[in-house]
């Protein structure tokens, strides 16, 4: 984010700054970038996770398999706390609920456990993800995975990175050298898992192989670096893919619905991919 978008995300003016030192606010004192404040928060949020991480002892049902934990709630309670601090004139759309609701151009998006049943089981795959939204897009994300101290972070048009250092999703041209990834909604409903079974056993003939790791946000991650060469799912959430579909983006990827067209955040389904091979996932996808 540029100077003037980041005075203008505080309603501040914009003045000479400093490199790395932020904005001036109205008072004319350097304050941090929201990229800064959102990596800090979801390092935060992961120290909680790992520190409760053998411990967890209250988990609520918020449907028959969809559940929540009191760390998940925690790390909200932290992280909607200091952005309403930081930035009381903006949206907060998070998981669990909380967070203000002003009609603002500006909206953060929240997870602040995503991953939870793999985080109750002790399965190590989860993370935070955090993202900002202005006028309608995402311009900013951040993913922070403890297990593996992995912080993935990047800006509309400046790229994306992992722990600092530049990231590109990987060269596979082919679909039958392709490892790929999905999910299946936790809602028990036979359709909603019925519809994902079908892609999932055509792309089972066509890809080298499929993972099912239980985190979305880590699953773009793992597009975004190259670990994985696609990625499709249904029935995410803003939270689940606000964050990640920017990294993809920004690592040379695309990201897009079932049929090719644009994505959108507030739809319910989703493919990502290196790009090389969005067209032939598209294709088994299309409706």
């Amino acid at each position: 984010m540029n100077s003037t978008s980041a005075a203008s995300a505080r309603g501040g003016q914009v003045k000479a700054a400093t490199p790395n030192s932020g904005w001036p606010d109205e008072s004319g004192n350097y304050i941090m970038q929201p990229i800064d404040i959102a990596i800090e928060l979801a390092k935060e949020s992961g120290r909680i996770q790992m520190e409760n991480l053998s411990r967890v002892r209250d988990v609520q049902y918020k449907i028959e398999t969809d559940i929540v934990t009191d760390v998940d709630k925690k790390c909200e309670e932290l992280i909607v706390g200091r952005l309403q601090k930081e930035f009381p004139k903006h949206d907060i759309m998070a998981e669990e609920g909380s967070g203000n609701r002003l009609k603002s151009e500006w909206r953060w998006i929240v997870d602040p456990l995503d991953g939870t049943l793999n985080y109750a089981h002790g399965y190590p795959v989860f993370a935070t993800s955090i993202a900002l939204e202005y006028k309608g897009e995402v311009i900013l994300g951040v993913i922070y995975e403890p297990n593996r101290d992995e912080l993935f972070a990047a800006e509309k048009g400046s790229g994306a990175t992992l722990n600092n250092r530049r990231i590109k999703v990987s060269g596979t041209t082919e679909l039958r050298k392709a490892l790929l990834d999905t999910g299946f909604a936790y809602n028990k409903s036979r359709k909603e898992q019925d519809d994902n079974i079908a892609h999932f056993l055509n792309f089972l003939s066509e890809a080298t192989s499929i993972r099912r790791d239980g985190a979305a946000a880590v699953d773009f991650c793992s597009v975004a670096c190259g670990r994985f060469d696609g990625f499709w799912e249904l029935y995410l959430k803003p939270w689940d893919v606000a964050a990640g579909q920017l990294l993809v983006k920004e690592a040379g990827g695309n990201v897009s619905m079932f049929n090719g067209s644009p994505f959108d955040i507030y739809k319910m389904e989703m493919v990502a991919s290196n790009g090389l091979l969005h067209e032939q996932m598209v294709r088994i996808l299309r409706p």
